[in-house]
């Protein structure tokens, strides 16, 4: 077992290749380079991935390849240019822009999974080294001076598979509340959409093959009901406004700055949908309290990127959200996961959206009257009363879901500077 002393600085052109992405033609966006069977990945598409990439929206074509580079699959992808620092692992051999940085290891001397997670706990580091330019970004040349612990290869691959367990945990709760969501939609529509009625006073969803059972129990009992009549009732047409507050409750959290908040962030929910606790000293805006049961919507280029946030019981004490949030608090509790389907609703989401505004291309926002303003059905009480008690067990289960991934990404978090000091060590 390698002590701590064996551990050494490395630059990481030390270790294996490190080169900038290639996108020479001019303009970049020339049409005749689109359309291939070549992914090209983009720096968002980096930071908008976990640990690995596996979604791409443009591609190139045969002339897009000849001006640019194929990067094999396990190519370390860094960003030095708009969003700075941002680390993810290519699950396919792709493109990149020469605002990457591309890294293939040595596998004699290193592995790719242990330097994602050295450059992981050195980011904050590295996105201050790119800041203060026009556009923050960092040049290849200081990036490849930059110095890193490094430990022998062994112990390399015995780090990196203990990490490597903890994101794969924390990637399948991840899965499990994207499908959760879904299930949660679908019931929605079939309550309020579809009109169809159920009548069942509880069950709990765990799988989308429930659900499918759940949906044929259903429509068979939808064609013998003899209490479906409330259910397929006309809804008088109201707005959002009926079932929810238009919360602006401010607060300065630099007036405490020994005061830990729960920072609801834009940033935070784009990673992994969990506050980051903050000391009051290090948040320098105002913000908005953000209270049990309610619903952030953010006003920031929703035309964009889709950002609705639901908060239950899990919201702690000092709960704050960023003012690029609306903070939408139902009149009454009951009305919470009603409203929350209703504004995430594809349709109902993107005709809200529409209605972005201002002078900044890169900066669109929504007036907050948008929400409110919004067309919604008056439902019965005693309709949404049916509906949570078959909504609730599918958004319980996301809280603890949430939950573990907040408290396996702390012990992932933790591990590494442990194990960089000698206080934990792996067996290899």
């Amino acid at each position: 077992m390698a002590t701590m002393s064996e551990w050494k600085e490395y630059k990481l052109k030390d270790l294996g290749l490190l080169q900038r992405g290639r996108s020479r033609h001019r303009p970049r966006y020339a049409f005749h380079l689109y359309g291939g069977k070549y992914p090209f990945i983009q720096t968002g598409e980096i930071r908008e991935a976990s640990k690995y990439i596996t979604k791409f929206e443009k591609t190139y074509s045969e002339e897009g390849l000849k001006q640019s580079k194929l990067w094999p699959k396990g190519t370390l992808c860094i960003t030095i240019a708009a969003n700075i620092a941002e680390l993810a692992i290519l699950n396919f051999d792709a493109c990149f822009p020469d605002s990457v940085l591309g890294f293939i290891p040595n596998d004699k001397i290193a592995n790719a999974d242990f330097i994602y997670y050295i450059l992981t706990h050195f980011q904050k580091e590295l996105k201050h080294i790119g800041e203060g330019s026009v556009q923050d970004n960092i040049n290849l040349g200081t990036f490849e001076d930059l110095l890193f612990p490094i430990p022998p290869l062994p112990e390399q691959r015995a780090i990196a598979s203990v990490l490597s367990s903890l994101d794969d945990k924390i990637e399948l709760l991840h899965r499990q509340n994207a499908t959760l969501e879904k299930m949660a939609e679908t019931l929605f529509r079939q309550w309020f959409i579809e009109r169809k009625s159920l009548n069942y006073d509880s069950y709990d969803l765990l799988d989308e093959h429930d659900l499918k059972n759940q949906k044929n129990h259903n429509n068979q009992k939808n064609h013998s009901s003899d209490n479906g009549e409330e259910a397929i009732e006309e809804w008088k047409i109201g707005k959002v406004s009926d079932y929810a507050l238009h919360l602006k409750d401010s607060i300065q959290p630099q007036k405490n700055q020994s005061t830990f908040y729960f920072h609801y962030s834009i940033p935070s929910f784009d990673n992994d949908k969990n506050p980051i606790k903050e000391l009051g000293k290090e948040i320098q805006s105002n913000k908005y309290k953000a209270p049990r049961y309610c619903i952030l919507f953010s006003k920031l280029n929703p035309h964009k990127d889709k950002r609705v946030w639901l908060l239950q019981n899990e919201v702690e004490k000092n709960a704050i959200c960023s003012t690029e949030f609306q903070v939408v608090l139902p009149i009454k509790r009951q009305y919470l996961y009603f409203l929350y389907g209703w504004l995430t609703l594809n349709d109902n989401y993107n005709e809200i959206a529409s209605g972005v505004g201002g002078t900044s291309g890169s900066h669109q926002r929504i007036d907050p009257n948008t929400i409110y303003d919004f067309q919604c059905p008056l439902v019965t009480e005693s309709v949404i009363e049916k509906f949570n008690i078959q909504i609730k067990p599918l958004f319980k289960k996301q809280v603890i879901n949430q939950t573990q991934i907040r408290t396996l990404t702390a012990l992932r978090d933790m591990l590494l500077p442990k194990l960089m000091s000698g206080e934990v060590k792996v067996d290899y």
